[in-house]
């Protein structure tokens, strides 16, 4: 109520301001009449936007794109400039619509013309400003399950900044700084060049192909995978050594199994359209945007297409372990957010979520009181309840008052150590007794939390931070058997991200599937938003 308030204030100062212009302009000089013109225009124009409103309000209505001065055009030129090449980051030109802008300019020849065109420049401005910033979407309009906190910048510190900035440096700051935005933007441009050229050439008409076959199909896939960049020029016919090594680079850059075997997992990737994985790489560089901010010196980067999680130090990978994410069913799969761990749990009880708890548990203890025996039965003030005191069947899931707890062991759901960062999502980072799914290519099993392969490696990495022996450390707590929660000194934040391309300090372009089909939400809202494919001559 009070900023509907605040707002209201502003739209009618901004008003009140035109009206009193209008009464000044009649008995202005006709230099002061222009002037006042011109500010009555701004006031107008203005006043359907509250940040617009409030920043020419302190401005004195002053001009910054549409004076004769130097600044003025500086300011024109650089904005104009920007938006004429806004598809290089992916943005919608169309929101932009630079070319119409250029015309307006040179078709404005009043005062009350430029005024009008004074603020459609701010207006635009802030909109490329928002869109290079921060994303051209709302994570959570797209997905639910996309929680991520967009660290959008006020307004109207836009307009004030930038009119007392280099206009030219201004605007190339707002784009993410991160390296990965800047060798996302370098593949794709590459990319939209290799469109020009026609694509990846030819899909190979095979299902699937192995080592030592030779054919029509086999020389195909040789040229497609020079064009992709992973074989070198040969005039080979046979599916040989150098394809086979070929084949086992692409698999890794996909994050398949790299036998070398062309089966119909990677022969569907290696057909994979190039206008798909530039779509990928589009998404990627609006996630980047979302994530505008500072990752910390260490954080630690959990990326669910990839099933891996890395501690990241100064930008660089320190320590990396696979992992398994969220089945891909709407109440587990692995939410996207960012926040911050603060310490570990060795030999961690597993306290089941109360949606376990009633959807998966109750049913079998209705059946048979004795079912998950390895769980105790827990009342409101946290003692333990024999289960022959429990009529489980005059329970629902909405009455059922107990809740259920597991005590530490080796077969405990979380392992033998789990990582918090305390959340409303009830998501953590910890260990299992399940090793076996780590093996496989695509591991997403969980009810949402994220399983580490390597869970004691990864302690050991967090604790060397603050003491000598992390791994004595570790093991003296482990061994004891006892519940034992260990702080960490330097809280570390933890970001699980969806990433179906990434670009790797060396410059390799990755791609991973979209195991929840997010990017494919995000890549048709973009579409909806006037982002387009292009391919690029040159």
């Amino acid at each position: 109520m009070q900023m509907l308030r605040s707002q209201t204030v502003i739209l009618f100062k901004a008003l009140f301001v035109a009206l009193a212009l209008m009464l000044v302009s009649f008995i202005a000089t006709p230099a002061d009449a222009q002037v006042t013109a011109f500010k009555q225009a701004v006031a107008e124009a203005a006043a359907k936007d509250k940040d617009i409103a409030a920043f020419y309000q302190a401005n004195k209505y002053k001009s910054i794109w549409t004076g004769r001065g130097n600044k003025d055009r500086q300011r024109r030129d650089a904005l104009l400039n920007a938006v004429t090449n806004a598809a290089d980051h992916g943005l919608p030109v169309s929101r932009y619509n630079p070319e119409q802008l250029k015309a307006v300019l040179k078709q404005a020849r009043s005062p009350r013309d430029r005024g009008a065109v004074e603020v459609e420049m701010s207006r635009i401005f802030l909109q490329y400003a928002r869109d290079l910033q921060t994303g051209v979407l709302t994570p959570s309009k797209i997905d639910s399950e996309i929680v991520r906190q967009v660290p959008l910048r006020d307004r109207v510190s836009y307009l004030t900044n930038f009119s007392k900035s280099s206009p030219k440096r201004f605007l190339q700051a707002l784009a993410p700084t991160a390296p990965e935005y800047a060798r996302l933007m370098k593949a794709k441009l590459l990319m939209e060049r290799q469109l020009a050229k026609g694509g990846w050439g030819q899909k190979v008409p095979a299902k699937s192909l192995k080592p030592g076959q030779s054919g029509n199909a086999v020389v195909i896939m040789r040229n497609r995978l020079q064009t992709m960049g992973y074989l070198q020029r040969s005039s080979a016919q046979t599916y040989d050594g150098a394809m086979q090594s070929a084949v086992q680079q692409f698999q890794m850059s996909r994050g398949l199994n790299p036998d070398g075997v062309a089966g119909p997992g990677t022969m569907t990737e290696i057909n994979r359209p190039i206008e798909a994985h530039l779509q990928a790489v589009m998404v990627a560089m609006e996630r980047e945007r979302w994530m505008n901010r500072p990752r910390g010196k260490r954080h630690i980067w959990v990326n669910l297409t990839d099933f891996s999680a890395v501690i990241m130090d100064n930008d660089k990978e320190t320590f990396r372990t696979r992992s398994v994410i969220g089945k891909n069913q709407s109440d587990r799969r692995s939410p996207e957010f960012s926040d911050v761990m603060e310490f570990m749990v060795i030999n961690p009880s597993w306290y089941v979520p109360r949606s376990i708890t009633t959807k998966e548990y109750l049913p079998l203890m209705q059946k048979n009181r004795n079912a998950v025996s390895h769980l105790q039965v827990i009342d409101s003030k946290g003692r333990s309840v024999s289960r022959s005191s429990v009529n489980f069947a005059s329970y629902s899931a909405k009455t059922f008052p107990f809740s259920l707890k597991q005590p530490p062991s080796r077969g405990n759901a979380l392992g033998l150590v789990k990582f918090m960062f305390p959340n409303r999502h009830n998501i953590y980072l910890h260990d299992t007794p399940a090793k076996n799914l780590f093996s496989r290519e695509v591991r997403a099993y969980s009810h949402g939390c994220i399983r580490l392969h390597q869970p004691f490696d990864f302690a050991y990495a967090l604790l060397a931070k603050q003491t000598n022996d992390p791994e004595g450390f570790f093991q003296a707590k482990l061994k004891t058997g006892a519940e034992a929660r260990v702080n960490l000194n330097e809280p570390v934040p933890v970001h699980i991200v969806y990433r179906t391309a990434y670009v790797t300090a060396k410059g390799n372009v990755n791609f991973r599937r979209d195991i929840y089909g997010r990017d494919a939400k995000i890549f048709s809202a973009l579409v909806k938003a006037g982002v387009q494919l292009r391919a690029v001559d040159g």
